[in-house]
Order: C-alpha cells, then structure tokens, then sequence
C-alpha cells in the first residue's frame, strides 16, 4: 500500500470519526491541564501516553461487551453478564497499564524503578480511573442507543407519512374512478332512452330497421350489464344474444344468412363465462363466409351428461385467409379466459379442414366443476 493511499485512508478514518476525535482531544486536553494545575507540575508524557491508550480501549470495548449483554433477552443472565462485563472492564484497565508501563520502561518513554511491580496503590488508582471510563462507556453507550432508537422513530413516522399520502391518494383515485363510473352509467341511459325514441319513431315507417335497433339495443344493454368481472351467468342469456346477433346479420344480407344454430339436452341451470360466446359468434360473421350457398355456418351447444359441447363451424372468409391478427389475438384472450376460470376442467382448439375449407371452434366444458359466480 503506497503513502498516498495510507493518507487517504487515514483522512477517511477521521472525517468519519471527527466527532469522537474532537471529544477525545478536548478532554485530553482538558484533564492534563487540570491535573498539571493541581499537582503543580505535568508528569512524564509516556504516563499520559499510557493513561489514555488504556482509558480509550477500556471505554470502547467495554461499550461494545454491554450492548452484547443488554441484548441477552432472560434477565437473570442478563444482569450477570452486565457485572461480568464491569469486572472485566477493570481487570482488563489494570492489565493494558501494567503491560504498557512495562513496554515503555523498556523503551525508556517512562522511568519507573521496577515496571513490574503491582501493589494495592497501583491496583486501586486503576480500577478507580477504570470505573470512570466504564461510567463514561456506560453514558456512551445509552446516548448512541437514544440516538439510534430515534433514527428508527423517525424512519417509521416518514414511512407513516407515506404511507398516509399513499392512502389519501388511493382515495382520490377512488373517488375519481367511482365519479367516472358514474358518468359511464348516465352515458348509456342516455343512448338506449334514445335508441327507445327512435325504435318507436321507426316501427310504424321502417319496422326492419326498428327490429335491428331493438336486437341491437338489446344486446348493447346486455354487454354493459354483463362485465367481464362476473365470471360465469346462465347460459340461456348468451343464447338470447346470440340470437339477437343472427337477426341482426338477417337483416343487414336481407336474410341471405346461410347459418344453422342448434341447441340440445336441458340447459337450464348451466352457467358460463359472460359475452365468450358471443365473441365468437360475431367473430363468425366477421371473418368468416356466411353466405355460402351449399355450406352453411353452424352454432351448436350440446349438453350430454355433465358435458357441455360447443361447436362453431364456417366457410373461411377472406380476413381467415389471410390470417388476420386481430381475429389471433381474441381466440387466445378467449382460450386463456376459459383457462383461468375453469382450471383444466375445459378445452378449446380451433382448426382448419382444408379439404372443406372450413374454421372451427371447439370447446367441451365438464359441468361437475363449478367455477365462480
């Protein structure tokens, strides 16, 4: 490690400890002037070397062993580790002054007749100066907790307020999509009040045309009733629309519409995912060829036992032909919707006859799942 690197680490060591070095100097400074004062005269620096490299380790490792025992959680033990921590604290303060004393009367920093000798004078100055540095340890240890424990306070308040922020937010966006909802439902009442209007104008002077805006409003009514939310209905109502699309497409061709739309077994009681059926069934007028004189278009909906089969057949159209991606992407919206709500207890494929040149859709449903309401 070169000295450029070893100065940077050191600049480091202290921007991130310049509080702890400016106590401890004050209070070096301070106590050696004191005492200097009171005795009338300093002693040797290597005391004062060994006084504060001693103090100094005893006050930051007894720091750290209490808040190892202050986290024991029985009490008993606990309170037995706090007193072997002081003990320690002391005999440890008497061993790093003995061992320096000695080290530095080797090196000549301090003149001592015999470094090795410990009686009850040199013992008792030192546990004396060790429980003071202990008692600072103590007051240390507390402050840095008080510190840290309103660090955590202050963070759990901020994340409050967030969290209160968040809260009121979310509820104006409830309030906002409650109000739109709101707005959606006027929308509606207003178009079919004027669709009522204009049925009634018509039936007398275009009852055709009325009859589509009847099937028509009946079937928009139907698909803003029915969301999508709402995971099964009877099947008899997709039935009721899907035979008001027939009627609708009879009208537009003039009843050109080459289709047959079979319905076998009771099917009362059965229910089924809302506007699926219908989706396909308007997916057969529009892609598909449905004035096909010789093939014609079939919808077929079979109950056997507890299976219900649903088939729908149909000339390929140019849209088909061409693989159109529109018409991709809602039979696998479809096959993926059927798939959620009736967990394996259905199947769905389509596939193409070449030799008829035909598209179908199958699906079977095992009606002893029952999926939710």
């Amino acid at each position: 490690m070169t000295l450029t690197n070893l100065f940077a680490n050191f600049s480091g060591f202290c921007l991130k400890n310049k509080t702890h070095l400016v106590v401890w100097s004050c209070f070096i400074i301070y106590e050696v002037f004191i005492t200097g004062f009171i005795n009338g005269g300093f002693g040797q620096p290597g005391i004062y070397v060994i006084s504060y490299i001693s103090a100094i380790t005893v006050f930051y490792t007894y720091a750290f062993l209490l808040k190892v025992a202050l986290s024991i959680k029985k009490i008993t033990v606990r309170f037995l580790a706090v007193v072997l921590v002081i003990v320690f604290g002391l005999i440890f303060n008497i061993v790093i002054v003995a061992v320096l004393r000695y080290f530095f009367a080797m090196i000549s920093l301090i003149v001592v007749r015999d470094p090795t000798t410990i009686n009850k004078n040199f013992i008792l100055t030192n546990v004396w100066r060790g429980l003071y540095f202990i008692g600072f340890g103590t007051g240390y240890f507390y402050i840095k907790k008080f510190a840290e424990n309103r660090e955590v306070v202050e963070e759990l308040r901020r994340k409050s307020l967030l969290d209160q922020i968040e809260r009121h937010s979310l509820e104006n966006s409830l309030i906002q999509s409650q109000n739109n909802y709101l707005r959606s439902q006027i929308n509606p009442h207003f178009l079919f009040n004027t669709l009522n209007f204009i049925y009634n104008d018509a039936r007398k002077k275009a009852p055709v045309a009325a009859d589509a805006i009847m099937n028509l409003s009946e079937m928009m009514r139907y698909a803003l009733k029915r969301s999508e939310a709402l995971e099964v209905v009877p099947i008899t109502e997709e039935i009721e629309q899907i035979e008001h699309l027939i009627e609708l497409h009879k009208l537009r061709t003039k009843n050109a519409v080459n289709l047959d739309f079979l319905v076998e077994g009771n099917l009362m009681g059965v229910r089924f995912p809302p506007l699926v059926l219908l989706t396909l069934v308007e997916n057969l007028f529009k892609h598909g060829n449905i004035l096909h004189p010789t093939q014609p278009a079939l919808i077929s909906l079979k109950r056997q036992q507890n299976i219900l089969e649903i088939k729908i057949c149909n000339v390929i159209g140019p849209t088909q032909q061409n693989n159109d991606r529109s018409h991709k992407v809602g039979v696998t919206n479809t096959k993926t919707r059927l798939e959620n709500i009736y967990k394996g207890n259905c199947t769905f494929n389509c596939y193409i006859n070449e030799v008829k040149n035909t598209y179908t859709t199958e699906i079977s449903v095992d009606l002893n799942f029952t999926p939710k309401k």
